[in-house]
């Protein structure tokens, strides 16, 4: 029953995508005159019908009605082509409508639903698109060329494999963290174009930080050189970033290690504070009418390598005090792991025995590296930022480090 049913299924699935299709094609062209479009509804459900009994049919058949589709296609673009508004859009939607649909029963109904909802999503989106182009400048275009050179030229071509002195380098690896800088970079310019810089600071402060609170921090102090009118909200977003990255932790830690969050909770908490208290300070210090200035353009990559340089030295440490220390130095392993990847570091602890440290002890280690990782994005900023704020700049991370490592201190004197 199964086999007999799938040819009809499969057909109606055919029908479906040209009905999808020409219902965005009718819309769009329902202002046009009798006789200026090229193929509406019924044409394109028919199109989609002829594609599915192209699948079912020989090779030979189908290759007829591709041929047919194609002719019939042509001779109605031709005929309604308009010099002042030349488009190829309706032409090209019968084309990938009859595939779409031949492939609906050829392959698979799923996969032609699918190629037909793409087309749709397309089509429609016809706006929307013009308007990004139309807010896009040369730099954008730069920027996004840069950017795939970048992350699908050269990380493919590097080994995914360890090399140097400890087995610490892993070329892909760090590579991965200019690609990071490099796209928040640009993320963040397009994001301050479009909503205004300060706005924009913000929002990728706390949406890039999910990702990296370390690349948003490098990205944020080479601006602080470049936008010298934007030091406060530029400080506000470092330490915006920062705090996502604690919350984060935080987060990560309750889905791996449970056991240790209150702790560390209590541990982060005042650093938490701190870091908020000087992020509004930032924020009212800068005060308003900074989103019409010029935004400064990203594409420069010595931030990112500098990042990347700063990665593969603190993983030479990592790996030197693990060959040097053994198990007994974990917490100074992790804390180091800390450094340059505090989700590597609740990663690593997730994976030991949970026998091998108790519940408070789990905390403040992730403590120690959550402090170290705040502590090197503050020597980032300054040297970074050096003579261009970054002293202001770091102070918010400064403080926190203060306020978590007092934390640290008296838990541990309790114990």
């Amino acid at each position: 029953m199964t086999d007999i049913a799938q040819p009809y299924l499969s057909m109606i699935a055919s029908i479906a995508v040209g009905l999808l299709v020409g219902l965005e094609r009718g819309w769009t062209q329902r202002d046009l005159g009798k006789g200026h479009r090229v193929a509406g509804f019924r044409t394109f459900g028919l199109i989609g019908l002829l594609g599915g009994i192209g699948g079912l049919a020989p090779d030979t058949v189908a290759a007829s009605l591709c041929l047919g589709v194609v002719a019939v296609l042509a001779i109605g673009y031709a005929r309604s082509v308009d010099p002042e508004n030349l488009s190829a859009t309706t032409t090209l939607a019968g084309l990938l409508t009859f595939g779409a649909s031949f492939c609906a029963t050829r392959v698979s109904p799923a996969l032609g639903l699918a190629t037909g909802a793409a087309t749709f999503a397309i089509l429609s989106a016809r706006q929307s698109m013009h308007a990004l182009l139309r807010g896009m400048d040369e730099s954008e275009i730069e920027g996004v060329s840069r950017f795939l050179l970048v992350a699908l030229v050269i990380l493919p071509l590097l080994p995914d494999a360890a090399y140097g002195p400890f087995d610490a380098w892993n070329p892909r690896k760090i590579w991965m963290v200019v690609v990071f800088v490099t796209g928040l970079s640009f993320s963040g310019y397009a994001i301050s174009r479009r909503f205004g810089r300060d706005r924009g600071i913000l929002v990728v402060a706390l949406t890039g930080a999910i990702v990296s609170s370390t690349a948003v921090t490098a990205d944020y102090a080479r601006r602080l050189r470049d936008e010298p009118e934007a030091r406060d909200i530029l400080s506000a977003g470092i330490a915006v970033a920062s705090i996502v990255m604690f919350v984060r932790v935080q987060l990560v830690a309750l889905a791996l290690i449970p056991r240790a969050v209150p702790t560390l909770a209590l541990t982060m908490a005042p650093a938490t504070l701190v870091a908020v208290i000087f992020a509004l300070i930032a924020w009212r210090r800068h005060g308003k009418g900074g989103d019409g200035m010029e935004i400064s353009n990203p594409l420069g990559f010595a931030p990112a390598l500098m990042l990347a340089a700063l990665v593969a030295g603190l993983s030479l440490a990592a790996r030197w005090a693990l060959a040097r220390f053994g198990e007994q130095g974990m917490a100074v392993i992790l804390t180091l792991t800390g450094i340059s990847d505090v989700d590597a570091a609740v990663m690593t602890m997730a994976g030991l025995p949970p026998d091998l440290l108790d519940n408070r002890s789990a905390g403040l280690i992730l403590g120690s590296a959550v402090l170290a990782n705040t502590l090197a994005k503050a020597v980032m900023t300054l040297v970074i930022g050096w003579r261009h704020g970054g002293g202001r700049a770091a102070m918010p991370l400064l403080a926190a480090v203060t306020a978590a490592a007092a934390s640290l201190a008296g838990w541990m004197a309790l114990g």
